[in-house]
This record gives C-alpha cells, sequence and structure tokens, in this order.
C-alpha cells in the first residue's frame, strides 16, 4: 500500500508543501522531505536579498573585488545572467535597487529593512561571473535580485532528494515541480489559479516531471505605489500590465521560473513567441483575462 506523507515549512517568504506518495517506510519519507527542505534552507541563505548576511548581499558590498561564491549561488546568478542575455537586459538580476525603492525590501522574520546603494546606470552586464575559480566580480555598486530563479532553484534542487519516490510534489506558494504519479497511479492535476477570484482555478493542467511556475501582478503589490507590483521593467522602472498572469511548464523549476517572469516583463507578442522559441508550454493570461494557450496545452 502506497504511504502518503505530507509536510510543510516557511521558506523564502513562501509555504513550501512536499508530499510524497511511495511504498518505501515513513522514515525513509521523512528523511528525504526534511533533505529537500535543507536545498531550500541553503538558497535562501545565498540568494536572500532581505538579510545582510546572506552570501548575496555580502558579495554584493564588495566592488570591484573577485569573490569567491558557493554553488548555491552561483548556479542560479549564471542561469539569470543567461536569461538576461536571452532577453536582451528585459529579464536583469540587477533591479534589486528598483524593487527596495518600491518598498520591497522588508525581511519576511525579522521585519528588518534593507536600504542599499548602487549606481543609477547598473545592468546585468556590470556582473562578471568566471567559471573557473567560481568567482562574482562587480564594477559597480548594484543590488542583485534573483527573485525570478531563485525559489525555482531550490525546488530543482529539492526534487533530486525525493526522485526515489514513486510520486512527490514540492509546492513553493504555487511553483511547484511534479514528479512521477500521483496516488491513483496518474500524472498530477494542477490548478492555475485564477488572477481574480482566487478561490476559482482558471486552468487545470497534468504533468508528471515537469514544473509549472507562474509569475503574477495580482500577489505582491508595492506598499509605497499601488499602482506597481513586484514585477519591475529595468528601463523603465515601471510595472508591466499587458498580462495579469505567465504561468511556464518547463523540464526545470528554475526554468520554468525565470520564464515565467521574462515572458511576463516582455508583454503579449513578445512574451508568447519567447516560450514558443524556446519549445516550453505556457498558459498567459491578459489584463482583460483572455487566456493564451501555447505549445499545445
Amino acid at each position: 500500500m502506497d504511504i502518503i506523507m505530507k509536510k510543510t515549512k516557511l521558506f523564502m517568504d513562501t509555504v513550501v508543501d512536499i508530499k510524497v506518495v511511495t511504498r518505501k517506510s515513513n522514515d525513509d519519507a521523512e528523511s528525504a522531505i526534511d533533505r529537500a527542505f535543507e536545498a531550500f534552507r541553503k538558497v535562501e541563505h545565498a540568494c536572500s536579498r532581505f538579510s545582510l548576511d546572506s552570501e548575496l548581499m555580502e558579495a554584493c558590498r564588495r566592488i570591484k573585488t573577485p569573490v569567491q561564491i558557493s554553488p548555491f549561488l552561483f548556479e542560479p546568478l549564471k542561469f539569470g545572467l543567461e536569461v538576461a542575455k536571452w532577453t536582451n537586459g528585459i529579464f536583469d538580476p540587477t533591479v534589486g535597487k528598483a524593487m527596495e525603492d518600491l518598498g520591497f525590501n522588508q525581511h519576511y522574520l525579522t521585519g528588518k529593512l534593507i536600504q542599499s546603494s548602487s549606481s543609477e546606470s547598473a545592468t546585468y552586464r556590470d556582473i562578471i561571473l568566471n567559471e573557473q575559480d567560481r568567482t562574482l566580480y562587480l564594477r559597480k555598486p548594484l543590488v542583485i535580485d534573483l527573485g525570478g530563479v531563485a525559489k525555482g532553484f531550490a525546488i530543482d534542487l529539492a526534487s533530486q532528494e525525493l526522485k526515489e519516490f514513486e510520486g512527490f510534489v514540492i509546492n513553493a506558494g504555487g511553483d511547484l515541480y511534479a514528479g512521477g504519479l500521483d496516488e491513483s497511479g496518474s500524472k498530477w492535476k494542477i490548478g492555475i489559479q485564477h488572477p481574480i477570484n482566487k478561490e476559482q482555478i482558471i486552468q487545470m493542467i497534468e504533468i508528471s516531471y515537469e514544473a509549472v511556475c507562474t509569475s503574477g501582478s495580482y500577489e505582491r503589490k508595492s506598499p509605497i505605489n499601488a499602482d506597481m507590483h513586484h514585477i519591475i521593467d529595468p528601463n523603465s522602472k515601471q510595472s508591466p500590465t499587458e498580462w495579469i498572469s505567465c504561468s511556464v511548464i518547463a523540464p526545470y523549476a528554475m526554468m520554468a521560473d525565470a520564464f515565467s517572469t521574462a515572458s511576463f516583463l516582455l508583454g503579449a507578442d513578445r512574451g508568447r513567441s519567447l516560450i514558443e522559441a524556446i519549445d516550453l508550454k505556457g498558459v498567459l493570461i491578459t489584463s482583460d483575462l483572455q487566456i493564451c494557450r501555447v505549445g499545445g496545452i
């Protein structure tokens, strides 16, 4: 008989739920889930923009100096910079200072506020990664924000701890990875939340060994400017409005995480074209609630 085990913890200002379906023992399942949660802890410590003692924020204080960084920071930053290049900078990890200025600078546990210095002209091109010695070099004062990749990276690391089980889901605030099959032996049925009526599901999808991540304008509003949300165009410093929700289905959560944000930033035509060009799937919803399905969904 299958064992179904669920556990929940809080990381990255997000409730993380892990569900495992297995014929293995309770002890095996519990140990693996604990290791999966540990992956979230390590990524949060490495990548948090909200803790002055995080590896990321300590590195951001060292300008024009090579800083050796751990894989828990290096890998998501490397991918974020690659997406920045693919999108000609519309997805830009140096948007952290603009986020701070809009009030997205308070630690969710301690309540402490972060205020950093940054060059107005800083872009992703001012971040240099050296793959040989895993060092980070900043050409200018800037604040790196890995909100578009870090959670997905943590989900992917956690999924590696659970791959021995017949089925599992890692759900981090609606961004998730589903492996194997559910308790009935079917693909996992995942509901995409209606962006206005949050108790409703606007689209159902079925996935197995895939991730789905959503970027939306309805979850995190600026406490300073009600017209702004947490997705910021690095050029205009404004929040795009063509989409209200972009959900991307991909083989890995970090990929789904980054490209859901990138497609949101690019707007209707270019956002849809990006998802098609990289052969992913998506459920993209316009501000007037028109649903655009991409990739055969």
